[in-house]
C-alpha cells in the first residue's frame, strides 16, 4: 500500500512530487526479520534498520571521517567518469537506491547539466527527512531539475515508480551498499533492478575492492566513535519500533575482517548475560556475555567475479574506473 504526497502536500515545490510507502508499523508481518534474525544461532539484524534519520545523519558524518576512504574514492572516480556517464545516457532519469544526502550524486547532475541533457531525479530512501531536506538542496541548486522522492524499500520503491517522461533510466547503487548483500541476497536484489529497467537501460553501481586489511579495518573502528554510535543507534531504533528495552551500555561496537569471505563484519557484542525484550513482536532475547549481533557485512570484491555475478543478473559492463590506488570502483552496466 502507498500514499502519495504530491503535489498538494505544501511541504513540496511544483518541482517535488513524493511517494510515501507505508513503513510498515501497522502491517501484519512488520518485524518478522528482527525475530527471525534473533532467534539464530549467530544473532544477526538486517542493515535496514540502520536507517531512521538519526542514522542516516550518523552515516553522513561517517563519509566525512579521515579513516573513510569510500567516499573520497568514489568522489574522485565520479569527478572524472561523470561527463563520460552523461553523454553516453543522454536526457535520463537517475533512480539513486539509499540517496541519503545525495552528495555524490550532485557531481553527477553538473555532469548532465553541463551538457545540457534534461533529467529527472528519483531519490530511493528509508529516511524521509533525508530525502526531503537533501531534495531541497538540490532543487535550489539546479532550477531545470524534477524531483519525485520515494521513501521506502528498495523493493517498493523499485516495483512501483513513477511512470517514465524520459526516454532512458539509469538506476545508481553508490557507496559500495552492494556489499552489503550476501550472494543469496545480491542475486534477488539484482534481478529486482533488472525488472526495472527496460533494456538497454543503465545501473552504476560503485564496489570497494580487495586492498590491505588495516586499511579496510580503520575506516569501520574510527577514532572518533561515530561508527560506534551508528551501530548502537541500529538498538535504540528498535527499541522505538518495537517497545524495546536494549540497555544500549550493555552492548559494544566490533568490527574485524574475515578473510573466508573477503568481508568486513560488524557486530554488537553483549557484555553480560542479559534478556531483551521485545514487546511489540512478543520476543524475549536471551544473551550471553560475549555473544554477538552481526549488524553488517562489507564485501571486497575483486572486479572479474563482480561482473560475472551481474553478467548472471542480465547486466553487461560497459566501463570500469577505479582511482589511482586501486581501492575503489565504480561500473555502468547495461541491461542486456
Amino acid at each position: 500500500m502507498q500514499k502519495s504526497i504530491g503535489r498538494e502536500d505544501a511541504e513540496v515545490s511544483d518541482r517535488f512530487r513524493v511517494t510515501e510507502f507505508d513503513p510498515g508499523d501497522a502491517l501484519e508481518g512488520d518485524g518478522d526479520d528482527v525475530i527471525t534474525g534473533l532467534t539464530e544461532a549467530q544473532k544477526w539484524l538486517p542493515a535496514r534498520y540502520f536507517y531512521d534519520d538519526r542514522g542516516s545523519a550518523l552515516f553522513e558524518q561517517i563519509t566525512e571521517l579521515p579513516e573513510y576512504y569510500l567516499t573520497r574514492s568514489e568522489e574522485a572516480i565520479l569527478a572524472k567518469s561523470s561527463g563520460d556517464i552523461a553523454r553516453r545516457t543522454g536526457a535520463c532519469e537517475l533512480i539513486e537506491l539509499g540517496s541519503g544526502s545525495a552528495r555524490k550524486t550532485r557531481i553527477l547532475l553538473d555532469a548532465y547539466a553541463g551538457l545540457g541533457h534534461q533529467v529527472r531525479y528519483l531519490p530511493i530512501d528509508v529516511s524521509a527527512g533525508i530525502l526531503k531536506s537533501s531534495a531541497g538542496e538540490l532543487l535550489a541548486t539546479f532550477p531545470a531539475l524534477e524531483i519525485w522522492g520515494l521513501i521506502g524499500t528498495y523493493g517498493d520503491a523499485l516495483t512501483g515508480l513513477p511512470e517514465r517522461t524520459l526516454p532512458q533510466r539509469m538506476v545508481i547503487f553508490l557507496g559500495s551498499t552492494i556489499g552489503n548483500l550476501n550472494n543469496v541476497e545480491m542475486a534477488a536484489f539484482l534481478a529486482i533492478v533488472r525488472g526495472a529497467l527496460a533494456e538497454g537501460e543503465y545501473f552504476l553501481v560503485g564496489a570497494d575492492l580487495q586492498k590491505p586489511i588495516e586499511i579496510i579495518e580503520a575506516a569501520y573502528n574510527d577514532a572518533g566513535g561515530v561508527t560506534v554510535l551508528f551501530n548502537l543507534n541500529m538498538l535504540e531504533h528498535l527499541n522505538r519500533r518495537f517497545d524495546g528495552d536494549f540497555d544500549l551500555a550493555k552492548f559494544s561496537h566490533r568490527a574485524v575482517y574475515d578473510r573466508r569471505y573477503d568481508r568486513i563484519e560488524m557486530h554488537l557484542v553483549s557484555s553480560e548475560r542479559q534478556s531483551v525484550n521485545l514487546a511489540k513482536l512478543d520476543l524475549v532475547v536471551e544473551f550471553a556475555a560475549g555473544e554477538t549481533i552481526l549488524t553488517e557485512i562489507s564485501r571486497k570484491f575483486d572486479l572479474p567475479s563482480l561482473r560475472k555475478r551481474f553478467a548472471e543478473a542480465g547486466f553487461a559492463a560497459i566501463e570500469t574506473w577505479t582511482d589511482p590506488d586501486q581501492h575503489f570502483s565504480l561500473t555502468l552496466f547495461r541491461a542486456e
